[in-house]
């Protein structure tokens, strides 16, 4: 079982290759690419528990030498990127080497941004272990680390030169750290292909329940969508703003809960996917029905949905919109939201009425008593 998806950049392209067994196979997947071999693979504390041992069976005779660090968001910060990149230079590794990012959306965002320094860029290779890494972050360029201003305000645009997404991967995942990930495959559906969020509403279920033949049907989508999107707007001057859909709110409620195991990034994506939807709606943009079914098919899914899902306190609503004007889509001093006027028909615009915007936080946040 395997999909091919190319990401078209030119000098730049690159193969997103999704299917099972590539972690057993990576020497073969991977040695075209090298100058000698011989990698630096970089992973948390919990994937190379699982999956490290694999890896490097897979490598072959391509020599291996991997650091793990601890895991979760709190881990995409300056002192753990410092510690990579340190690393990198004492394992010699040189402009023409390859450096491989082994886990989730965390490892390959920090991975991602040391290659980008490193030797002022050496060439890395994407192998995503969460769902959430698979269908969105590991395809696209974007790396970096977070701020206590805010999330990913620190980083670089810089492509890898290959992903290998195996799905076996993902029956190791929990449930929780799956549904994250499904947060950002339903977004692919509410922003750009309303038959794909109808399938979703179907077959989310067996997705959930591990059947392969659809979450690979949902993976390959998934990286469809964004590999044409960042075709077409590599450094988010336009089109990919739309893959940020939920995301300016999502960012905020991160940093309200400290990057933490209160709110996980695809949880968070979810509720802002559900808040979005809800704003369209006020502002008239689109049905009653389009919020109602996106909270519907996610409640079905067992995921957060609201403010009121999530644990501990927050801060009021005009707490949460100063957290907004940190995130990175700011436009000369004006949030701008990803809106739809229906399922699978999204918007950027910076164009919504602060007190519409706040009187939604503020219902949102009067649920939670």
């Amino acid at each position: 079982m395997r999909n091919v998806v190319k990401v078209e950049l030119g000098a730049r392209s690159y193969e997103v290759r999704i299917g099972t067994g590539l972690i057993g196979n990576a020497g073969a997947e991977i040695r075209p690419l090298l100058r000698r071999p011989r990698v630096a693979v970089v992973t948390d504390a919990t994937v190379g528990a699982l999956h490290l041992a694999e890896l490097r069976a897979g490598l072959g005779d391509v020599e291996m030498v991997s650091l793990a660090l601890p895991p979760g968001e709190g881990t995409k910060c300056w002192a753990e990127f410092q510690r990579v990149v340190e690393w990198l230079l004492e394992q010699k590794v040189e402009r023409k080497d390859i450096v491989v990012a082994f886990g989730g959306g965390v490892i390959g965002d920090l991975v991602g941004f040391a290659a980008a320094v490193l030797r002022r860029g050496v060439r890395f290779v994407q192998i995503p272990t969460s769902l959430l890494a698979q269908v969105d972050s590991s395809v696209g360029g974007k790396t970096g680390i977070n701020s206590p201003a805010g999330k990913n305000l620190i980083g670089a645009f810089h492509q890898p030169s290959l992903v290998l997404a195996d799905i076996d991967v993902l029956g190791t995942l929990t449930a929780r750290d799956f549904l994250a990930g499904y947060g950002e495959v339903v977004k692919y559906g509410l922003l750009g292909d309303p038959l794909f969020f109808e399938w979703l509403e179907a077959e989310g279920p067996r997705l959930a329940a591990g059947d392969r033949a659809t979450r690979l049907k949902a993976v390959t989508r998934s990286v469809e969508m964004k590999a044409e999107i960042v075709a077409r707007d590599e450094t988010e001057e336009g089109d990919r703003a739309l893959l940020n859909l939920g995301h300016t709110f999502c960012h905020a409620l991160e940093a309200a809960t400290g990057y933490g195991e209160r709110l996980l990034h695809g949880e968070g994506v979810a509720i802002g996917c559900a808040l979005a939807f809800e704003l369209s709606q006020r502002l008239g943009l689109c049905s009653q029905e389009a919020p109602s079914r996106v909270r519907a098919h996610l409640r079905e899914m067992g995921m957060k949905v609201d403010l009121a899902d999530i644990e501990g306190d927050l801060p009021d609503a005009e707490g949460l919109i100063a957290l907004m004007a940190q995130d990175k889509k700011v436009l000369d001093g004006k949030l701008r939201f990803i809106l739809a006027r229906g399922i699978g028909e999204a918007f950027v615009t910076s164009d919504v009425p602060r007190e519409v915007l706040k009187g939604l936080l503020e219902e949102a946040l009067a649920a939670r008593r």
